[in-house]
């Protein structure tokens, strides 16, 4: 699988077979129910999607994120993502009013029934738009298929992992 260089946002999707105990920082102690989990995220920094989705992909790395605590414990589903405009750099800094993509799954993801989060905050310290947060536990039946069309929505193409 070749992931794209480009820069875009994605949503990594999680088997916890087990329970686990996690410290999480500033953030304190949580336990994590065995479930399925999405976690959304973007890459806009250097090798874009190919170097942020595929470090979680791999599960490797020195643990810099929230999500690489749970990628320890948590094997992969799989993963949809969306390519950012090449444009989209030019109309930085981006309008507050308008939603980044992951906020704007992550807000259609918690209104779903059953959609939990675990922990409030989770991957979301740099949301600007009012996210309870950027990880949720999703109910079970819920398929990659299914997370495809939630995170399709919004109008761009998303690729399916």
């Amino acid at each position: 699988m070749t992931l794209p260089a480009a820069r875009g946002t994605y949503a990594l999707y999680l088997s916890l077979a087990s329970p686990c105990h996690l410290e999480l920082g500033a953030s304190g102690s949580h336990d994590f129910p065995a479930s399925g989990y999405v976690y959304l995220g973007s890459a806009h920094g250097p090798g874009g999607l190919r170097a942020r989705l595929g470090r979680h992909l791999r599960g490797d790395g020195r643990p810099r994120w929230h999500v690489d605590a749970l990628r320890r414990f948590a094997g992969v589903i799989g993963a949809v993502y969306a390519l950012e405009p090449p444009e989209a750099h030019l109309a930085r800094p981006v309008n507050p009013a308008v939603l980044r993509l992951e906020c704007a799954w992550s807000q259609a993801l918690s209104r779903l029934p059953g959609f939990t989060v675990p922990v409030p905050g989770f991957g979301a310290s740099d949301c600007r738009s009012g996210c309870l947060a950027h990880l949720f536990a999703v109910p079970a039946g819920f398929s990659l298929e299914m997370l495809r069309e939630v995170c399709a929505s919004n109008g761009r193409v998303v690729f399916i992992l």
